[in-house]
């Protein structure tokens, strides 16, 4: 299955960075990791830290899936906001998640400068606008909420939000002291180039033909013959899992994005700020680290990738449309567009864990908004688990929840 469509931006502004072989050998590992994106990419970087021998696979080149799509938004908030997820999975589970992506966002931080990449990451500002003025009384709702919890955020009326950031139609907002941006194609490069020289095995264009789950391990046949023979399995590879977990744990949409052309006016108003609105399915937008601004939303049910293709052109236009309406100011024209894929979940948390059907196997699926959040989380759950120990988070991301 296709994850984009047209161009994404973040495969044109970097080329290709590194190249990989196709596995053309046996293999006996300790770990061997499939799906080379982001994910991928963080769960190996702890896999080789622990000391595990690993080895990781994808069957497109790396990072051209999903991780070459994502608009690389860093936000503890998750798709459900916390007064409501509170009421789904009770108050300490909630927090936790909460206060779990909040602090990922600090150690994605951390990491980038510990590997020295150049994926641009900026600390930000996060501003949750309401779009409608109905959304205001649930808003404030959940701006008590984080309040209430010790979260770092302040409420702006609707003339403060026009006055500070040129924001037109708001009612009002949620202002956050926390987030970021990032060029998630570029992080999960150098993690991998970063690992490989201390170990870590790669390969691209290489897929799975079978998996054998045995007691002591797993073996996996690619399709070219080849095995590879590791204690245990991580599966990285986002909603592409579907195709082997039996239940239906997520619903698929096709989401927009597109990127302005590089803009020589100042941004310092809107540039540490990320933008996201109450829309449903909501809206969102940032500016890049090479001065353009980048928006993205009108989700909706994904059917098949041809027409979620088909759509791009009006959803291109719709979003170009709606950047005019919120910042008639600022000059924008249309650079990139392309479309994604992703998976939402019922409470907007990921599945991160055993699944009962596979034997020494694991999941890391960072479903919703904030896969990439929720993937460094994974690190230390991952991390956990393969020393037989329990992440206190592991309840609330676990199959059958």
């Amino acid at each position: 299955m296709r994850l984009t469509s047209s161009e994404p931006f973040w495969l044109v502004k970097n080329g290709i960075i590194n190249s990989y072989p196709s596995l053309d050998q046996d293999l006996n590992t300790d770990i061997v990791i499939i799906g080379a994106g982001i994910t991928g990419s963080l769960i190996a970087h702890q896999c080789i830290a622990d000391g595990y021998q690993t080895v990781i696979i994808d069957k497109r080149e790396v990072c051209h899936g999903s991780t070459s799509a994502t608009t690389s938004m860093l936000q503890y908030e998750i798709d459900k906001p916390l007064y409501k997820l509170i009421k789904m999975i009770g108050e300490k589970g909630a927090v936790l998640s909460y206060k779990a992506c909040f602090d990922s966002i600090d150690q994605l931080h951390s990491l980038s400068k510990a590997i020295k990449s150049s994926c641009g990451f900026t600390k930000k500002q996060s501003l949750y606008f309401a779009s409608r003025k109905k959304d205001v009384a649930w808003l404030k709702k959940e701006f008590e909420a984080r309040k209430t919890h010790g979260f770092p955020v302040e409420w702006l009326d609707a003339a403060t939000i026009k006055t500070t950031y040129h924001l037109e139609n708001s009612y009002g907002g949620i202002l956050s002291d926390q987030g970021g941006s990032i060029d998630a194609f570029q992080m999960a490069h150098d993690l991998l180039h970063y690992n490989q020289k201390k170990g870590l095995q790669i390969y691209d264009k290489t897929d799975v033909e079978r998996i054998v789950y045995r007691s002591n391990g797993v073996i996996i046949q690619t399709e070219y013959d080849n095995t590879i023979t590791a204690k245990k399995v991580i599966f990285c590879n986002g909603f592409e899992s579907t195709d082997i977990i039996p239940e239906k744990i997520v619903n698929l949409l096709s989401t927009y994005a597109i990127v302005g052309e590089q803009n020589r006016e100042d941004q310092s108003l809107i540039a540490n700020t990320l933008f996201w609105n109450t829309s449903d399915p909501y809206n969102y937008l940032r500016t890049t680290d090479d001065h353009r601004l980048l928006i993205g939303g009108e989700d909706e049910d994904f059917v098949n990738a041809e027409k979620r293709d088909a759509l791009l052109k009006i959803k291109s236009s719709k979003l170009e449309k709606l950047v005019h309406k919120i910042l008639p100011k600022h000059h924008f024209r249309v650079d990139f567009g392309w479309a994604g894929t992703f998976g939402e979940t019922k409470d907007g948390l990921p599945y991160i864990g055993r699944h009962p059907n596979f034997k020494n196997a694991y999941f890391v699926l960072g479903f919703g908004g904030n896969g990439i959040t929720f993937s460094t989380i994974g690190m230390a759950m991952v991390s956990a688990m393969l020393k037989g120990k329990r992440h206190q988070l592991a309840h609330y991301f676990k199959f059958g929840r």
